[in-house]
């Protein structure tokens, strides 16, 4: 087999244990130097880490905060056919949170024997429900993608938890991390720290190793993890909540002359996602 052959064997090996697409935002660098500092961020939605594959991030719900708590224009901002990208100049010295929030909503109900479903914002879900609606389930979710950029030396403050939905709160600083420590998080429910949470770590650059090189740690009774980073590079941080198996199941496998059960859905989803720069 010649090299090209191994490298799409390789490719098709990682595809097969490859989690579904991956939302994430992605700086030039998470440690910035210079009297004039820039960095430019990318959004993207891939299934490679950190490779522009699919399709662009939607920038809706952007938020920059700087080290003094106050909101940060984003400048320059671009869209392409793989990814969004925006400049952010740092005017202040200190670390700045970077964070794309959403929120959600999703219904599925039964109408005579057919089960329908639609989605919406949890202000307009009740209005897509017609009258007449029976077996009427639920779901509320909120998504939070951030990363963390430091232009000099860090400044506390970027790591607090906002305390709405699900957080990964770095319980040292996120853009002090280093190659061969362990680094302590803490998982937050509502500003409440959840135990038993599987919480993925997966190093970028996929696409020329040819191995999905993930971690999966799960949060004690403090709801605490200590990841230790093998080797520098950017990784890419989720959680979800609620975990896979306390999800319910929906409704039952179609039966033939049998009407379909409107599927249970969980009163809320919500998951995390942080792209963390690990320095050599």
């Amino acid at each position: 087999m010649n090299k090209k052959l191994l490298a799409l064997a390789a490719m098709a090996l990682v595809s097969l244990g490859a989690q579904a697409h991956r939302g994430w935002l992605l700086p030039s660098a998470g440690a910035i130097e210079g009297d004039k500092p820039w960095v430019t961020v990318d959004a993207a939605v891939s299934e490679a880490l950190f490779d522009f594959e699919h399709q662009p991030l939607k920038l809706d719900g952007l938020s920059i905060t700087g080290p003094d708590g106050a909101a940060v224009n984003p400048q320059n901002i671009t869209s392409s056919r793989f990814r969004n990208s925006f400049d952010i100049e740092l005017k202040q010295q200190g670390s700045y949170r970077i964070s794309l929030v959403g929120e959600g909503a999703m219904a599925s109900y039964k109408l005579g024997n057919e089960v329908k479903r639609v989605r919406g914002t949890p202000a307009n879900i009740d209005q897509q429900i017609p009258a007449g609606a029976t077996e009427v389930s639920k779901s509320l979710s909120v998504s939070r993608i951030e990363t963390f950029v430091t232009a000099g030396k860090p400044t506390a403050g970027v790591q607090q938890p906002v305390g709405k939905g699900l957080e990964l709160q770095a319980v040292s600083h996120p853009n002090e991390l280093f190659a061969g420590d362990n680094s302590s998080f803490r998982l937050l429910m509502d500003g409440k720290p959840v135990a038993g949470m599987p919480v993925s770590v997966v190093r970028g650059g996929v696409r020329h190793s040819g191995l999905l090189d993930e971690q999966v740690y799960t949060t004690d009774a403090k709801g605490e993890i200590k990841v230790s980073w093998k080797q520098g590079g950017m990784y890419w941080v989720n959680a979800s909540w609620p975990k896979r198996d306390a999800m319910p199941q929906g409704g039952q496998p179609p039966v033939a002359g049998k009407p379909q059960a409107a599927p249970a859905m969980p009163p809320l989803r919500a998951s995390y996602t942080a792209t963390l720069e690990v320095l050599p």
